[in-house]
């Protein structure tokens, strides 16, 4: 089963009630992208299994592999702020990757 296998629910069941949707663009620093990758396979999981995420995907530049991409759906603002809380959080995006970046951009959305 994939890390990406979510039970039976489609991308309309997905986003039916809207929610907070969250694009972010990392760049790792030179050298860094292997290490930046092996930390997100261990976030991923935790981060799916959040009961206020709706959909987490992270993908990484075939063209540069030093890039990665998040497409998070969130029930809603306090759903967000309570997985920026979380201890997985902390621990691997704060702590451990944050450090390995070259660049961090996020940008917040409304669904149609």
């Amino acid at each position: 089963m994939s890390k990406y296998a979510m039970d039976k629910k489609t991308v309309s069941d997905v986003v039916n009630g809207g929610g907070l949707l969250v694009v972010a663009q990392w760049e790792a620093r030179e050298g860094q992208a292997d290490k930046v990758a092996a930390i997100l396979d261990r976030f991923l999981p935790e981060a799916q299994s959040d009961p206020g995420a709706k959909l987490f995907l992270i993908g990484r530049g075939k063209e540069n592999p030093a890039q990665f991409l998040f497409y998070e759906l969130f029930r809603d603002e306090a759903a967000l702020k309570a997985h920026q809380d979380s201890a997985y959080f902390k621990t691997y995006i704060a702590e451990q990757a944050l450090p390995l970046l070259a660049k961090r951009e996020r940008a917040q959305y409304a669904l149609l």
